[in-house]
This record gives C-alpha cells, sequence and structure tokens, in this order.
C-alpha cells in the first residue's frame, strides 16, 4: 500500500515534515511514521546564505537512504524506515533533541578558529566529540556536556540526563566510526560529520535522526581537501554563479553515487570442521551468531584422526576457491581436527571444542599446539564466531560496522539495565 503525505507538521530550511494520512500502510508498533520531503535548497551560516539548486532534494534523499540503509543493516538504531519519492523517505515520529553532535578527525575549518594554535590536519585520536546548541539566530554556539545536562530539555516526554547523553555520545562515535570505514574502503576520508537525535515519543526509546547527506560532513577524496566534493565548497565561493552551483551539483550527484556504494555485500565465509554429526548442535549455536552478523557459513563433518585425507581433501577444495576463509574446529575428547587443519593451510583456524564433562581435560589438545601451528581456541560457541567475525571484519567494512554497532548496543543495554535497577 502506497503511503500518503498529509499536512505539514514541521519545516525547515532545507526539508519539510509530513504527516502520514495511512499509517495502516506501514508496520504496526510503538511508534508513529512521518514523511520527510527534502527542498532543492542548499544554505550555509545558518542561513545567511542561500540558493535554490535543482535537484538537491533528490540528490539529499538518495545520500541520507544510502547511508541510513547501512547504519540499519549494521544494527544502528535508526528513525529511517524506508524511501518513498525521489525527494522524500518515511521516518519515525521524533521530538528531535536541540544538539548538533560533530564527530572530528581532523582539524580544519571552524574548529582552528575556536582552538587557535592547532595546525590545520592534526589527527585525533581517539575522534573528538563536540555539542553545539541549536541556535540559529545565536550562531549555534558550543556547548559543554554539563551546559547539556543542566538545560532539563523535555524532548517528547524524556527530560535528558547524564545517561542519555552518554547514550547519544556514544553512538555518535560509533556512526563516525562506521561511516570512516566505509568512505575509506571507496578512497575517500571521512574528515568531521553533524548528526542529531530524537527521542520516539510513544516509547521513550532514543533514535540517530534528521537527515546524513552531502551538507552532514566534510569528505576528501584520496584524503586531499583540494577533492573536497562536500558542502564546504559552497561555503567557500565567494561569488556564487551560474557555473559554480552546476559544479557543486556535480559533486552532490558524485557524492550520492558513491554513498549508494557503500553498503556491499559479504566477501568472505566461515567453514565449520566437526569431527561427528553429534557435535551438530554446537555447531549451530557458532552459525547462529555467525547469521546474525551476515556471514556465510558452511558445515562439514571430517575427523581428523578416523578420515585424515578426506579432511585433507576437504580443506584442499576450499582453498581452492579463493575466498577469504576462517576455518573453526570443533571436536571433543583428543582435538587432532583443529591443529590438522592449522598444520596443513594459511587460512586462520580457530578450535571450539564442544561442552563435555571432560572439559578440563580435554581442552588441553586444543591448548597445547604443536611447534609452528597458530590456531587458538575459544570454548564457547559466541566467542568463536566473534573471532572469526573480527578475523573477517579487517577487509569488510559492513562487517566492522555490524561488530562495532554489536558493541554500541551492548553499551546502551548496560545503561538501560543501570538506570533501570536504580529507578
Amino acid at each position: 500500500m502506497e503511503v500518503l503525505p498529509g499536512e505539514k507538521l514541521a519545516e525547515g530550511k532545507t526539508k519539510e515534515i509530513l504527516a502520514v494520512k495511512n499509517p495502516e500502510a506501514l508496520p504496526a508498533g510503538d511508534r508513529e511514521y512521518v514523511v520527510l520531503q527534502s527542498k532543492d535548497r542548499i544554505t550555509a551560516n545558518n542561513a545567511q546564505r542561500v540558493n535554490d539548486m535543482e535537484g538537491k532534494g533528490a540528490l539529499a534523499t538518495d545520500t541520507t537512504a544510502a547511508i541510513f540503509e547501512l547504519l540499519n543493516d549494521c544494527g544502528v538504531k535508526t528513525h529511517f524506515v524506508q524511501r518513498h519519492t525521489e525527494t522524500s523517505m518515511v521516518s519515525v515520529k521524533c521530538a528531535m533533541v536541540p544538539i548538533e553532535f560533530v564527530t572530528r578527525r581532523v582539524a580544519t575549518g571552524s574548529f582552528l578558529k575556536r582552538n587557535v594554535g592547532v595546525k590545520e590536519g592534526h589527527k585525533f585520536s581517539p575522534a573528538l566529540l563536540e555539542y553545539f546548541f541549536k541556535d540559529d539566530e545565536a550562531g549555534d554556539p558550543q556547548w559543554s556536556y554539563q551546559q547539556i545536562v543542566a538545560a532539563e530539555m523535555n524532548c517528547g516526554g524524556v527530560v535528558i540526563q547524564g545517561h542519555h547523553l552518554d547514550e547519544m555520545s556514544r553512538m555518535t562515535v560509533t556512526v563516525f566510526e562506521i561511516l570512516e570505514r566505509a568512505w575509506s574502503s571507496l578512497g575517500c576520508t571521512l574528515v568531521d560529520m553533524k548528526i542529531e537525535f530524537g527521542v520516539n515519543p510513544v516509547n521513550g526509546e532514543i533514535l540517530l535522526a534528521d537527515v546524513i547527506d552531502n551538507d552532514s560532513w566534510r569528505l576528501w577524496p584520496s584524503g586531499d581537501r583540494r577533492l573536497m566534493k562536500d558542502k564546504q565548497v559552497y561555503r567557500d565561493l565567494r561569488e556564487v554563479t551560474v557555473e559554480a552551483m552546476q559544479e557543486i551539483r556535480k559533486n552532490y550527484t558524485w557524492v550520492a553515487e558513491q554513498a549508494n556504494k557503500l553498503r556491499s555485500k559479504p566477501w568472505g565465509r566461515v567453514v565449520i570442521f566437526m569431527g561427528s554429526a553429534s557435535d551438530k548442535e554446537h555447531c549451530d549455536k557458532i552459525a547462529k551468531v555467525l547469521g546474525e552478523l551476515g556471514i556465510p557459513v558452511t558445515m562439514r563433518v571430517c575427523s581428523a584422526h578416523k578420515s585424515t585425507p578426506m579432511s585433507l581433501a576437504v580443506l584442499h577444495e576450499i582453498e581452492s576457491e579463493a575466498v577469504p576463509t576462517v576455518l573453526i574446529a570443533v571436536a571433543g575428547r583428543s582435538n587432532g581436527l583443529g591443529p590438522v587443519l592449522a598444520g596443513n593451510t594459511a587460512l586462520p583456524v580457530i578450535n571450539c571444542p564442544p561442552p563435555s564433562a571432560w572439559l578440563e581435560q580435554d581442552v588441553w589438545s586444543s591448548l597445547r599446539m604443536p611447534s609452528g601451528l597458530g590456531c587458538t581456541t575459544a570454548t564457547q560457541p559466541d566467542t568463536a564466531a566473534l573471532n572469526a567475525a573480527s578475523i573477517l571484519s579487517l577487509n569488510d567494512h559492513m562487517l566492522w560496522g555490524r561488530l562495532r554497532a554489536r558493541q554500541l548496543n551492548t553499551y546502551i543495554g548496560l545503561i538501560h539495565a543501570d538506570q533501570k535497577m536504580n529507578q
């Protein structure tokens, strides 16, 4: 069923927020929906400079949708639901937190003006987080953590306190790191980025909200400031000409095209070797975690002791396919499977012996390896899966993002649990 936009609820410099006439067209739950409609308008310096730009609404929507689809895929909680039209998207209705959260990897722009003496290009490690109160008349002043908490802002029935700000701050840096890795895969440096959050007034959940488009960051192809493709080019114009606006539109088109390349398919896999079919229940637990992370899994039954030639034949078959692979060996009692595999391949091998009353004795066959073997051992299935995922994520930014978001959600879950415990 097509989503039908309704009355205008709010309007900003570059977008409108519209009600949804037929919410039954969208999934039911503890949320309401809106349509976010982008305009063909570009602004700078708190709207001191404003120009129409043909196609800007479509390019902004295309970029934002691509970025939010990537973040949703990674497991970050956002307001984005789906693309709607060329210039609009459907999102969860939020009460916005009037703070811009800015993450910086490289010192440039306004940071240098506010921090005299810092050289342009200084790299922040870890990334630097700053807060700015949204107030056009005051020029969006920088606020401290303490000022935000002291303001006791009521957003959708939630009074923003320290633990809420901790949650949003951690989310901000995580989102930056995920997108930084993603853009790096295309040879681009994400220099800095601003994002905003909203509160779902129905359930009080904090969501990454608003838009993330080419107005939201500094993006330098090949790490070269001279090649920048973001809105800074527009800000730096001495005079806005037709030719200049055409060039800026080309930049925005390029960024939208590249943003749609960021969400890649898995490039690696995990092959689980089990010494006996009776180990399948244990292997299924490993496969479940890998599946949640989007990693393809294959299972094979081979005994290093009872069918050594078969084990090696399967191993050579895997190697011949030239697919980045991590092997997980599941074998009880005397584990020869992991060491045999590790001794005959350069692929990473992880031992994960199944549970047993004799595990304390049996595990030594997985821990004490002959010299020259590099396989590791994990006794819990989720640990083995996450270890394999970490290895594959070294060259897979989407998988890296899922692991990072998983850590983020664990952190947020602990914040919520602590608050509930102390209510």
